[in-house]
């Protein structure tokens, strides 16, 4: 008979295995920062810094204000803990899962894509570019002489110097090593990767079980659709390592009364190691790219939370915010906000601030701390509420 999982249960346990309902440092350093990394396995990255750039804030949703640069020295140069590369979205990965996505780069390889055939068709510049990093080193594609290193044209006006170097980050030809004001730092796999990584080549079934499990690890309680996508596997490719895993005792299968697929329940399983907490205590702001929220089938089936980023949305008609971040408070999603780092002025601007039906009553009261400390974190003297939103009075009359 299968284990039944109430929602609630279900909600604690993907928050726990999260890492939120735990007992921040006073001054989070290094060591919680790797630990961190370690339990998510992958920090998404995007280029939008309105309030903060995505990758920064899962350390601050768990672990509260911290020092950005230990973070920096983590996820960049050659003797930082991860690589970027396209796990998720574009994301830091430790260093270790690099020959996991192995199968991917050859797939990539032998994709007929539409970069793929022309650096195929260009492959003296491919060649140029392998040369020019051996000779010299990392660098930016910015930085490498050569006629083609010319913005023009579609692919959002990359030079062919830069396009080429894009499919080759794909491929592993090339690695990111770090970002300098956010342009990626290509280099030789050879020249940022200790030989045991680059001679690891595990097979196709084994690198999707390890990811499987890592995700299934991170994720506590999770749908085949939830794990597959944690790493943008599809599912058909993760349904045979979720048996394996199953049959070997990592995964638990079990029922969550309202997770459904038509009329049937959704089958979904709970990894072996996975907290089962009474109760969550947390007050946070979520990045758009959390790996509670960025799969969103799976915010709505475990927080009822229908969540639609607005960056690509014509002002006019944006409904809650440029980038408005999902608002956790214990184990629910109770609304948002629009956040503006303000750095010029010396504030931090709430554009607009909204509840959901689930709210309590006290939502303004808990989330004004969170964004005192986030206003803190960014080196802004205070938070000023000038948007619009059921939320804003309320937040405007606690900041008084």
């Amino acid at each position: 008979m299968l284990d039944s999982v109430s929602p609630a249960l279900a909600r604690r346990i993907a928050l726990a295995a999260q890492g939120f309902g735990r007992a921040s440092p006073a001054e989070p350093g290094t060591r919680a920062l790797a630990g961190l990394l370690d339990r998510l396995s992958l920090l998404q990255i995007d280029s939008v810094n309105v309030f903060e750039r995505s990758h920064y804030l899962p350390a601050f949703s768990r672990l509260g204000g911290y020092d950005k640069a230990l973070l920096d020295r983590l996820t960049t140069g050659r003797r930082g803990r991860t690589v970027e590369y396209w796990a998720h979205e574009a994301a830091f990965i430790p260093r270790g899962l690099w020959p996991l996505f192995g199968f991917r780069r050859e797939a990539y390889r032998a994709k007929g894509h539409a970069w793929g055939g022309w650096v195929a068709e260009n492959r003296h510049l491919a060649d140029f570019l392998v040369h020019e990093l051996a000779a010299n080193g990392p660098m930016r594609a910015s930085e490498i002489e050569h006629d083609a290193n010319e913005r023009r044209g579609p692919w959002w006006g990359w030079s062919d110097v830069k396009r080429t170097l894009e499919w080759m980050l794909r491929t592993g030809e090339v690695v990111c090593v770090e970002r300098r004001r956010f342009e990626r730092v290509y280099a030789l796999p050879a020249q940022a990767l200790p030989a045991d990584l680059l001679d690891a080549e595990p097979s196709h079934d084994e690198s999707v079980r390890g990811l499987v499990e890592l995700a299934a690890s991170a994720l506590g309680i999770a749908t085949l659709a939830d794990l597959a996508d944690y790493w943008r596997l599809k599912r058909a490719e993760a349904a045979p390592a979720v048996r394996d895993l199953e049959d070997a005792g990592v995964l638990l299968p079990v029922t969550v009364p309202g997770w459904t697929t038509g009329s049937k329940p959704t089958p979904a399983w709970v990894h072996r190691d996975a907290r089962r907490p009474r109760r969550i205590d947390a007050a946070a702001l979520l990045s758009p790219f959390d790996p509670v929220v960025w799969f969103r089938p799976r915010a709505e089936r475990l927080f009822d939370f229908h969540y639609r980023i607005e960056i690509y949305t014509p002002e006019p008609q944006r409904v809650f915010g440029y980038y408005s971040l999902p608002v956790l408070v214990d184990d629910r999603v109770v609304g948002r906000v629009d956040l503006k780092s303000d750095r010029k002025a010396g504030v931090l601007r709430v554009q607009s601030a909204w509840t959901e039906p689930s709210a309590p009553a006290d939502t303004a009261a808990r989330l004004v701390p969170v964004l005192e400390r986030a206003a803190a974190w960014q080196g802004l003297g205070e938070v000023v509420v000038v948007g619009r939103g059921d939320l804003s009075p309320a937040l405007a009359a606690e900041l008084m």
